[in-house]
């Protein structure tokens, strides 16, 4: 399994609007190949920093398969116009687990 990290910074005031988009753009993920599940999480510390996981069978099926896909760019359409800046995006993959 892949997690992909994505680290979202908001334009301040559009966080409410930024959340909805991600929850309308879930079925998009949802019916991506090889994608098995998405988490937002919002920082405490920065409120209109975000940070999205999304679990991945393989990083292709994100950089190639999704961001080639129509519903990447319906997804860029429920949220792009609430970004400060462009996304930072990394791939992992679980080396250890404690419990």
């Amino acid at each position: 399994m892949i997690l992909e990290i994505a680290q979202i910074d908001v334009k301040s005031g559009m966080e409410a609007e930024f959340e909805a988009g991600v929850a309308k753009a879930a079925p998009f993920f949802k019916r991506a190949k090889g994608c098995t599940g998405m988490e937002l999480q919002r920082s405490i510390e920065k409120p209109s920093r975000y940070r999205l996981f999304v679990k991945w069978e393989t990083v292709e099926n994100h950089t190639v398969d999704f961001r080639g896909s129509a519903d990447f760019q319906e997804w860029r359409k429920c949220v792009g116009h609430c970004f400060e800046s462009t996304p930072v995006v990394e791939h992992t993959t679980q080396t250890w687990r404690g419990f």
